[in-house]
């Protein structure tokens, strides 16, 4: 029985949802801004999460929750509250006595952990919402709310506390989901950039095993990042130059009022442009951080499916980010860092390395793409790396994509008028997966922008359903092949769906020479 104000009651209450129409004009329900976690506010500020509290009555599902304070892509304005941990819910139908349990895909925003947020404007779920699955869109803490370094155990103050939110959001689909008809037990995360990231660092802990079942990771992945980190005292000098300690320093960054939080960590940054909030390795037990290359190997992290790829042009978010505002100042380090192999300015081999890169890049043949190099460096290279390295050591799948369709829905290069460039910028197939306000394309029946947005969702959906994007009999009349350990299959999103091999030979090439010249055999 179709509901226009849908009822759904979860462990801590009753929820009143709405209805929406997806792209072929079917309809779904909505549920916006449910909290999982309680306020982080307070003495909370930069705590671990704590689950959220009952209400009473009848909750509003209805309106957008707020995200986590940063400034919006869209107005440049600074948007969001402290109290962020919310989350939405999408279904095509609630649980009845006809009705099976459908697949779940939750996803984790982008945004350098610093910029995002679930909001319908960005992550819209009409083209997803295609298909008979559950969506969950997820908020947690960004900056330094979620992502201060401290040292002092005794502050109980966790490292990557923004993490910490996401799991807790996925123990809370564990408990609540089944009220949307969705399944526990087939949970696929699936997050780009900083999201995929992130969805990286729930592969290898051992925290969030059975949280999910299967994960995609787009144009991010754990070797993608930098080893950045923030000093708190340092922080506090800002405020009282007389901070000494990280626990005083605690106390003048928990009374910074909400409104002028973002204000102190953007002037922060832009003094100490390396000193970004970013992930940091997790401790498997109270002394030792294990280096994540080392725990793929060793084989002892959570195995499931997984897809993972990037665009064939990302490194155009360098000339974003070098023209914009967009995630604020000090980003250059991030691009040095990687383009230099992760290697410290006094290193030796520096200097050799960005010699030996800077005459293969600058040859004829790639000298018109002006941010190869970044695109390879941040993202082609860690996601190639990463899908070789989970292949040697699980026997579940792992599917590589380069997406490099250049049509109307590769909203971001539009957004921030960098068409002249060929290709697939960072971000551009969001577009496809979700209706998202930054695209002013409008659809078409029977154009490319229509087929693309149907095969991207198919393809995303299968592997959350089956684990195989492309299962027998599928209706995209291609197969693609998993990486295995001889050859490093994947398949080309452009205008049509080309599986293929060994993707950028050459280019691989000359990174594999320089890891071994660094002796960072990967």
């Amino acid at each position: 029985m179709e509901m226009e104000s849908p009822i759904v009651t979860v462990a801590e209450g009753k929820l009143r949802g709405n209805q929406r129409t997806n792209l072929d004009g079917e309809k779904f329900y909505s549920f916006l801004g449910i909290p999982y976690g309680k306020p982080p506010i307070g003495n909370l500020r930069f705590k671990a999460p704590e689950p959220a509290e009952p209400w009473v009555g009848i909750r509003d599902a209805t309106k957008q929750g707020p995200c986590s304070i940063h400034r919006s892509e869209i107005t440049r304005k600074v948007e969001g509250s402290e109290d962020c941990l919310n989350l939405n819910v999408y279904s095509k139908k609630l649980p009845s006595e006809d009705s099976s349990l459908k697949p779940v895909m939750v996803w984790i925003h982008g945004g350098g952990f610093v910029v995002g947020s679930n909001n319908v404007q960005h992550y819209g779920p009409e083209h997803l919402m295609l298909e008979d699955i559950v969506l969950v869109t997820i908020n947690y803490r960004l900056g330094f709310l979620g992502f201060l370094d401290v040292d002092d155990p005794s502050l109980e103050v966790p490292d990557n506390a923004g993490i910490r939110d996401q799991r807790l959001a996925l123990q809370w689909v564990q408990k609540n989901i089944k009220n949307f008809n969705g399944d526990p037990d087939n949970v696929t995360v699936f997050g780009q950039s900083a999201g995929g990231m992130s969805i990286h660092f729930h592969i290898l802990s051992p925290a969030s095993k059975g949280l999910f079942h299967k994960a995609i990771m787009q144009s991010g992945c754990l070797f993608t990042k930098p080893d950045l980190g923030s000093a708190v005292v340092k922080m506090a000098q800002l405020i009282n130059e007389n901070t000494k300690t990280e626990r005083e320093a605690l106390d003048v960054l928990r009374n910074i009022p909400e409104d002028k939080f973002f204000g102190f960590q953007t002037e922060y940054l832009e003094k100490y442009p390396r000193s970004r909030p970013f992930l940091k390795n997790e401790k498997l037990n109270s002394t030792q951080i294990i280096p994540m290359e080392e725990i793929i190997k060793s084989g002892q992290y959570n195995k499931v499916p997984i897809l993972l790829g990037y665009t064939d042009n990302e490194g155009i978010v360098k000339d974003i980010l070098d023209t914009t505002d967009l995630l604020g100042s000090g980003w250059e380090p991030i691009f040095e860092f990687a383009q230099s192999a992760h290697l410290e300015e006094d290193d030796p081999k520096r200097q050799i390395v960005l010699d030996k890169l800077g005459k293969f890049y600058s040859q004829k043949k790639y000298a018109s793409e002006k941010y190869m190099w970044s695109t390879d460096s941040l993202f082609i290279l860690p996601a190639i790396i990463s899908a070789k390295l989970h292949t040697e050591t699980s026997s579940e799948p792992v599917y590589l994509y380069n997406v490099s369709l250049d049509a109307g829905l590769n909203f971001w290069k539009r957004l921030f008028d960098k068409t002249h460039y060929s290709g697939a910028a960072h971000c551009d197939e969001l577009g496809y997966l979700f209706n998202t306000a930054f695209a002013s394309h409008k659809l078409h029946k029977g154009e490319l922008e229509i087929l693309a947005v149907r095969r991207f969702v198919k393809l995303w959906t299968n592997f959350a359903k089956y684990g195989n994007p492309t299962p027998a009999g599928n209706d995209l009349n291609i197969t693609w092949k998993p990486v295995d350990k001889n050859e490093v299959h994947y398949l080309d999103i452009g205008k049509e769906l080309i599986p293929s091999t060994n993707p950028v030979p050459d280019r691989v090439k000359i990174w594999n020479e320089i890891y071994d010249f660094i002796g960072d055999k990967k």
